[in-house]
């Protein structure tokens, strides 16, 4: 009896090891195929990436980084063609992708952080709803900065409670925009915000004309990379971290979470926490949502092979870019969890901004 149940279990495990095995390689066959049509459609053809910002300044530089990089790891190795769309801070373009744009794979965006969130916030000329999009990904998590230069004589934080603040903003969409006016809600800063300016080198040169004082929503990574020589000269006056995590480099330059918790109640504190959600998005890269499942899959893959790739790592160094990437997949969770934050909250947010 124990010979035949022994038996009997060994022809179960054959039976059940050959069915794994015909299992695997289907799936492998039809990884294969899909492999295979993807690899095909975009054999020769253009990837279009379009950055919803003017050129030079720091999605544009990211943007174009990844360019001359991601190609390679789609199948079929089509190029990448990096093209602008400015307007609204980079509503206009999230809503061409969503209404406009080809929905084959053809074409992709470099989109603002902060935009995923406009419908949510109420903005009556955001068109999209932000989790249908297909999220590629993001090459880094984001710390912002509010900053001034010293011929303002602004030299701290607190000095923003006292005086008028001009601050250049590049659109409603913007965290140049939304920043200062939730800081004034919030913290009781002046700032007024003035614009909107094409992209952020267009405030930056007026910051340095004086023309403005300040500019709030300014990424690290672009400082370092895009205006260094004002970071080395000592004329950068770095009032405030805008995140909800703290960048290690700036050990002395204040986190705007501590001062809300500082001055304010647990609801102010929910508000930041919404607004500053997205700089865990950094500079995200978005599909259209019609994009078919076999292509979205490779975008997001070519896109994650790219980070690690030995290439484009010693092309982000040269030219200054710090990386931090994550997942399509990250983002969109990312997105989710912000649609989550109480209504109450929502509301409140929408009333400072707006």
């Amino acid at each position: 009896m124990e010979e035949f149940v022994t038996g009997k279990r060994e022809k179960i495990m054959k039976k059940l090891l050959q069915s794994a095995v015909i299992g695997l390689a289907c799936v492998t066959a039809s990884a294969g195929v899909l492999a295979d049509a993807v690899a095909e459609f975009y054999k020769g053809k253009d990837v279009e990436l379009y950055i919803g910002y003017k050129p030079g300044g720091g999605y544009d530089g990211y943007a174009r980084l990844i360019a001359r990089h991601m190609g390679k790891h789609i199948p079929g190795n089509p190029n990448i063609v990096p093209k602008n769309m400015p307007g609204a801070g980079s509503v206009k373009l999230t809503n061409w992708l969503w209404e406009g744009a080809p929905q084959d794979g053809t074409a992709i965006g470099a989109v603002s952080r902060g935009v995923p969130f406009e419908p949510l916030l109420g903005n009556k000329k955001a068109k999209f709803s932000a989790d249908e999009f297909q999220w590629i990904g993001s090459a880094n998590n984001e710390v912002s900065i509010c900053a001034t230069t010293t011929k303002t004589g602004i030299k701290s934080w607190k000095d923003l409670r006292t005086r008028e603040v001009l601050a250049g903003g590049n659109g409603s969409g913007s965290d140049t925009d939304q920043f200062p006016k939730l800081l004034n809600y919030v913290l009781g800063t002046k700032f007024k915000v003035v614009g909107p300016y094409g992209g952020g080198k267009d405030v930056v040169k007026a910051m340095i004309a004086g023309e403005l004082d300040a500019r709030c929503g300014w990424s690290w990574s672009s400082i370092k990379s895009k205006s260094k020589d004002l970071l080395a000269s000592g004329d950068l006056v770095l009032l405030m971290q805008m995140s909800t995590v703290a960048h290690p480099e700036l050990p002395d330059v204040p986190l705007v979470m501590d001062l809300v918790k500082t001055y304010n109640s647990k609801k102010q504190t929910q508000m930041l926490n919404l607004m500053f959600a997205r700089q865990g998005l950094g500079r995200p890269y978005v599909a259209p949502p019609g994009v078919p499942a076999d292509r979205a899959a490779a975008l997001k893959a070519a896109f994650t092979a790219t980070m690690s790739d030995s290439d484009f790592l010693a092309d982000a160094k040269k030219s200054g870019f710090d990386l931090s990437p994550i997942s399509g997949d990250q983002v969109a969770g990312l997105v989710s969890t912000a649609y989550g934050t109480p209504d109450t909250v929502i509301q409140e947010v929408i009333s400072a901004i707006r």
